[in-house]
């Protein structure tokens, strides 16, 4: 094979590998499902990872946390057995990666549907910036910036809407 073929292939498979990261991401953090473990979390970031909240509102709300472990036990705090959320799913749409040999950068708009253990119900628009970078043939999570664009309150017929 010559380079340019090659470099198309390891190009495709790291857009691949990456988009398979963030459905792996996504579906730990959706509610219900079974416990997530703050190790499978932990896992998909690189030992010196940043994951932080941007805009005024988002980072007053998540801020910002450093090194795998930590991200992974901010992020579970959330998760069962935590009862804060009774659902929660999200949506990955607009979706753009750019690989440039063992490091890429992706953007989203993420749709989030929440309802909480309180019985509120909560629909977000979120710009997703994320940098990725390939460790060991590994692709991970080396900086993860969200940025809450929207939020709406969801009425169910509980409520009486």
């Amino acid at each position: 094979m010559n380079e340019a073929l090659l470099q198309r292939l390891a190009t495709l498979e790291g857009e691949s590998q990456v988009r398979r990261l963030m459905a792996r991401y996504m579906d730990l953090c959706d509610v219900p499902r079974a416990i997530t473990h703050v190790s499978e979390l932990a896992q998909l970031f690189c030992i010196d990872a940043v994951w932080e909240g941007v805009g005024s509102v988002t980072a007053q709300t998540f801020g910002e946390h450093r090194g795998r472990e930590a991200i992974a036990a901010f992020v579970g705090g959330y998760l069962p057995p935590s009862e804060h959320f009774h659902l929660n799913l999200h949506y990955l749409t607009s979706e753009s990666i750019l690989v440039d040999g063992n490091t890429a950068q992706g953007q989203w708009i993420m749709q989030q549907v929440s309802t909480y253990a309180d019985g509120r119900s909560e629909l977000f628009g979120t710009r997703l910036n994320i940098d990725f970078r390939c460790v060991e043939g590994v692709w991970l999570i080396a900086h993860f910036r969200t940025q809450r664009l929207f939020n709406s309150d969801l009425f169910t017929s509980e409520s009486g809407a």
